[in-house]
């Protein structure tokens, strides 16, 4: 697999336009299809951004050597929302979380005993 087939891959696995690919390492849907094609040869700097936007393992996007994905703990897949929904304008998430925020101790213990009787298996 080459490099290019190996990018298509990850856009596709997430489930991304090369327009939407590309506006999250800073580059134009044209930059991703030559890249795509092998008509474009794979820059380090790209290289670093589709990693770090991606969660890529380097070595497998250079080499197709080891997993696709680095795997992310709980806590920085949480990190990661939060510093998405900080950039985000006027979306329902935003919205939701802020609303969260001002909830107190006894708003808190309300929602998770209705989330464990919406869970509790019959």
């Amino acid at each position: 697999m080459t490099q290019g087939e190996r990018i298509k891959e990850i856009r596709k696995s997430l489930g991304m336009t090369m327009e939407k690919f590309g506006e999250k390492i800073g580059v134009g849907k044209t930059a991703i299809s030559k890249l795509e094609n092998n008509e474009r040869n794979l820059t380090d700097q790209m290289a670093i951004s589709i990693c770090r936007e991606f969660s890529v393992n380097e070595s497998w996007l250079r080499t197709g050597e080891g997993d696709t994905f680095i795997k992310k703990t709980r806590n920085q897949e949480i990190t990661d929302f939060l510093g998405e929904l900080i950039i985000e304008e006027g979306s329902f998430k935003k919205r939701l979380i802020q609303a969260m925020a001002k909830l107190d101790e006894r708003d808190w213990e309300d929602i998770e005993r209705l989330v464990i009787k919406l869970t509790k298996k019959d």
